[in-house]
């Protein structure tokens, strides 16, 4: 089995790169959905967030607001940190759960994690594949999809780690700034993913 890691950061625009993906019959396990998944469904990761960052992250019901924890950690760098301190052992294990099932199933699997790298799950990849786009192009395409504001898509932007560290720690680079049409991208990530899973 071979396993791409997909990264790069939020509104990069991953979703033409993962399509072409799954058009080749590779398993994308998403790390942003397990994470969602995670939390709405884990009582101990629950626990672990609410006795560092207080109850205050939790919605009417009791289960975890992901916009009221978003505030608390988009804003603080430290509190981020805690936060992938905290959730990162949870989430690698159900992704090792997922690579297994893959590869118990035949299919070669791609992780999308924007963490790829500094959660070390990029070193146990064949390749590790960034998307990247330039920050303007991320924040407007964040506010789209999620219907949030700008300050709050640049505070979100601004927290992550840029492109230099992407082109740094990855081994391939693809660039989907909206120079290229939609069918142009795709045409050069089938292109890029064909080559990796014949090697």
């Amino acid at each position: 089995m071979k396993l791409i890691g997909i990264t790069g950061p939020t509104g990069a625009g991953k979703t033409t790169a993962l399509g072409a993906l799954k058009e080749l019959g590779v398993q994308i396990i998403d790390a942003d959905a397990v994470y969602h998944r995670l939390l709405a469904e884990s009582a101990p990761l629950r626990q672990a967030l609410t006795d560092r960052f207080g109850t205050e992250i939790l919605d009417g019901a009791g289960g975890l607001d992901r916009k009221r924890l978003g505030a608390v950690v988009f804003a603080d760098p430290a509190a981020l940190e805690a936060l992938n301190a905290i959730t990162g052992p949870f989430i690698r294990a159900e992704l090792d759960r997922l690579c297994a099932q893959a590869e118990q199933a035949g299919k070669h699997a791609a992780i999308d994690a924007i963490g790829l790298v500094e959660s070390g799950i990029g070193e146990r990849c064949h390749a590790a594949v960034a998307v990247l786009a330039p920050q303007d192009v991320r924040i407007r395409r964040i506010m789209e999809r999620e219907g949030i504001s700008y300050d709050y898509a640049r505070s979100r932007v601004e927290a992550q780690k840029g492109e230099d560290f992407f082109r740094a720690h990855c081994s391939h680079v693809l660039v989907n700034d909206g120079a290229k049409t939609p069918a142009e991208f795709r045409g050069e990530a089938l292109a890029l993913f064909r080559r990796l899973l014949a090697e």
